[in-house]
């Protein structure tokens, strides 16, 4: 292996590892689950989630996520409205918002990344991003 490529895999790791501890100090700051976590940050990309599409998100049971979203009504966190057009459907969205603190906990690691990557942006992040993107889908093949 290269030195090239070593200090690559090196950066990959270390980027992975800094974005799993933010998660954690985001979840304990919050005092919610990794599922939790997981849960509000899928329901703030789409606001009016169905259960049924937030169930695959997680990769939970239908009992796992109606538990999951019922704690979470509870605490305040999320609501549930009635599909007006069909009763039998509800829609989560948030009731918190991930823009301002303490929330703001569960976003702002990537938010950080996103403004230095801007920041720095030049030709060699295309030329990075497409060897990333072939790398991926080499490691996503074996999934």
């Amino acid at each position: 292996m290269s030195n090239a490529s070593s200090a690559l895999i090196e950066a990959l790791e270390d980027y992975v590892d800094a974005g799993r501890d933010a998660l954690i100090a985001a979840r304990k700051s919050l005092g919610v689950s990794e599922l939790e976590a997981r849960a509000i940050q899928s329901i703030g990309a789409h606001p009016g989630i169905r259960p049924s599409l937030l169930r695959e998100h997680l990769d939970v049971t239908s009992a796992g996520v109606t538990t999951l979203v019922d704690r979470l009504v509870g605490r305040g966190v999320l609501r549930r409205e009635l599909d007006a057009d069909d009763r039998r459907v509800n829609h989560i969205y948030l009731e918190v918002d991930l823009d301002a603190e303490p929330w703001l906990a569960l976003r702002r690691f990537e938010i950080e990344v996103h403004a230095a990557i801007h920041a720095e942006s030049s030709e060699s992040f295309r030329v990075f991003a497409d060897v990333l993107r072939r790398v991926t889908a080499r490691g996503r093949a074996t999934i």
